[in-house]
């Protein structure tokens, strides 16, 4: 992955079979209409490995499944560490993919906040050792299927998180630190966050409708049902396409350069 873009973590599901659908489990919720084990086919996932009500995901009660991001490990462990052989050819690999699965995504996930990074003018005095530590996680990643069973991801996420936070505060400045900060059902309508950390921060179901969100620093930040609606996210970096996905918006969010309108927001 030589000249890694951030397109090159996307999920690209015509190259995986259906692990996010596998995989984890989820219970019964406003996210999922029913209940499912972890390692277990969810019962919409075709033997074609694609989802059998794709399209209408969000009104017949998956819209959790909407807002998945498995930051394109799905094909990596697909059609890389397990060279094409999947769980459904070889039923006795399948233990192995599902552990490998969510190790990859790990690695993969901390690929794309240093990639993210990497993208970050401010943060120019920072690349070099940026790219040092994403040029080792993409060979942890490119691991044999018992090299990633035996990493702990934790450590790595240590070195890179220390850079990810220098990043932040050099675009940032002075801005305002609400990490953490619990936002819950907020009314923050208008609300001046320029150049704020919301690293952390819960803002279910908060309103921003109209909020200056600009060069906001988002990594972490849960965002479901939060409303958008005209706000302004210009610049706002380390915000997933999974975070936009999973909030609510209209025709005049402006969103960061590489983030698409998700289409619930019309």
């Amino acid at each position: 992955m030589t000249g890694l873009q951030l397109t090159d973590l996307r999920a690209d599901c015509s190259r995986c079979t259906g692990l996010c659908c596998v995989v984890p489990a989820f219970g019964k919720s406003d996210d999922f209409a029913i209940d499912k084990p972890a390692r277990t086919p969810c019962p919409n996932l075709g033997g074609d490995s694609r989802c059998g009500i794709h399209a209408e995901l969000r009104p017949r009660g998956f819209a959790g499944c909407t807002v998945y991001d498995c930051f394109g490990a799905g094909q990596r462990v697909t059609q890389v560490t397990f060279g094409g052989t999947t769980w459904r050819d070889d039923p006795s690999s399948a233990r192995r993919v599902f552990d490998v699965f969510p190790v990859v995504r790990q690695l993969h996930e901390l690929l794309w906040y240093l990639t993210a990074a990497l993208a970050l003018e401010p943060a120019r005095e920072l690349h070099a050792d940026l790219a040092a530590v994403r040029a080792t996680v993409e060979a942890l990643a490119g691991g044999t299927p018992d090299e990633l069973l035996a990493l702990d991801v934790g450590p790595h996420w240590g070195r890179a998180n220390a850079l990810l936070l220098r990043a932040s505060e050099l675009v940032r400045g002075r801005g305002r630190n609400r990490r953490g900060a619990d936002l819950v059902g907020k009314d923050l309508r208008g609300a001046r966050m320029r150049a704020s950390t919301l690293r952390g921060a819960y803002l279910i179901g908060a309103d921003l409708r109209g909020a200056d969100l600009r060069l906001v620093d988002f990594i972490g930040a849960d965002l479901r049902g939060a409303d958008l609606a005209g706000a302004d996210l210009t610049g706002a970096f380390f915000l997933t396409q999974a975070q936009v996905d999973a909030a609510r918006g209209d025709g005049t969010t402006l969103l960061p350069d590489g983030l698409r309108r998700p289409a619930h927001w019309a």
